[in-house]
């Protein structure tokens, strides 16, 4: 198989879907590596590299989106990345379609074959291929927020840890999965008193025991929220419903009852955001303010740790990567229910379901795309 990769677009994205190892692999299972110049360069490889791998270097993404039959990147494709799309094509790549009816629209038009990342699932009910990236949101989360807390960024100027004779900063975490629990062990590292929220017990217990009375655990109801916003310093939203728009947890009557500088980080944002007045912004200009509460809201916070971030995803991709193209996407979803949990868009119609009742769409099953 012809397998392209493209140098990412979206603002500020360092990232890229196939390092020179996985490239590697690749052509050792007899595939053509087709990437476009300077692909890798934010992740600190080079075309050299891709060619000692024993992949072809193309001058513009136009060319390997033209000669590839299935593209492998990081992001959701930009506009103009997704008019290069063709019927038959395999795209692989995050897309968080819920909270995103331009490029839904798009992707059904293109006729291509769209698998995301972030529904693949595995046997324990995991998302393993959200799961690094959401490692690394989560660490990063504590580390954007105690920077926005700074004064000069607008923040109350409250230091994370305190310091002797100074009460540390509360910090509270809005969901106890993969993002809440590194974004907790970070936080406390960092020396704040963390409060996480989250509805599963069997979870919240789960902390309890793994932090061993470093961090407090509550169960997640609006009143609980609202009482904890008020008194926080920082908020990090975590939450995930897989496929779907996040819910939203911290409505804009909460946020009146801020602290003036209290910051909130909306690691959900790709979905939408889980605080109400959440809106996308880049690392370029990451923050903004609403009634006096700073928001920390990147859609693409890893791309930050752009070369842990970018070995860290291909570590989890490359064997779904291979499969694909070792076996054609029909025979490796159909061998693969977990990868064909991944599969959102076939063929101008949509699979996936939380998509489909996000967005209004009719949808049809995995199977039925598959022809079953």
């Amino acid at each position: 198989m012809k397998i392209g990769c493209v140098k990412e677009i979206k603002p500020q994205e360092f990232r890229v879907g196939l390092t020179p190892g996985a490239a590697r692999e690749a052509v050792g299972h007899g595939h053509e590596l087709l990437i476009e110049a300077g692909a890798g360069a934010g992740s600190g490889y080079t075309d050299a590299d891709y060619v000692a791998a024993g992949a072809r270097i193309l001058p513009s993404a136009a060319e390997v989106f033209a000669q590839a039959e299935m593209i492998v990147k990081v992001k959701e494709p930009q506009a103009g990345e997704r008019a290069m799309l063709r019927p038959g094509q395999v795209l692989f790549t995050y897309l968080h379609l819920a909270p995103d009816p331009a490029q839904t629209h798009d992707l059904l038009a293109s006729g291509a074959t769209c698998i995301a990342y972030e529904t693949v699932t595995d046997r324990n009910g995991g998302l393993p291929l959200l799961a690094p990236m959401s490692e690394v949101a989560g660490r990063l989360a504590p580390q954007v927020g105690a920077w926005t807390l700074q004064k000069a960024n607008g923040g109350r100027g409250v230091l994370l840890g305190g310091v002797p004779g100074v009460a540390p900063a509360n910090v509270v975490i809005i969901g106890g999965g993969v993002v809440g629990t590194a974004a907790a062990r970070v936080a406390t590292g960092m020396g704040a008193h963390v409060t996480v929220l989250d509805r599963s017990i069997p979870r919240l217990s789960y902390l309890d025991d793994v932090f061993m009375g470093r961090l407090t655990t509550q169960y997640s109801e609006r009143a609980a929220t609202a009482e904890l916003v008020a008194t926080a310093d920082m908020v990090i939203g975590a939450v995930l419903i897989p496929g779907a728009a996040a819910p939203k947890l911290v409505t804009r009557e909460m946020l009146k009852t801020m602290k003036p500088g209290a910051v909130l980080v909306d690691v959900a944002i790709d979905q939408g955001g889980c605080f109400e007045t959440s809106r996308p912004t880049t690392h370029e200009d990451p923050i903004y303010e609403v009634d006096g509460v700073m928001h920390y809201c990147v859609a693409n916070m890893p791309g930050a740790v752009a070369r842990t971030a970018t070995q860290a995803l291909g570590n989890a991709t490359l064997p779904f990567v291979l499969a694909l193209a070792d076996k054609g996407w029909r025979r490796a979803c159909s061998e693969d229910a977990h990868l064909l949990d991944g599969l959102n868009v076939h063929a101008g119609r949509l699979t996936c379901g939380p998509v489909g009742v996000a967005l209004g769409l009719p949808v049809i099953s995995g199977a039925e795309a598959l022809g079953l």
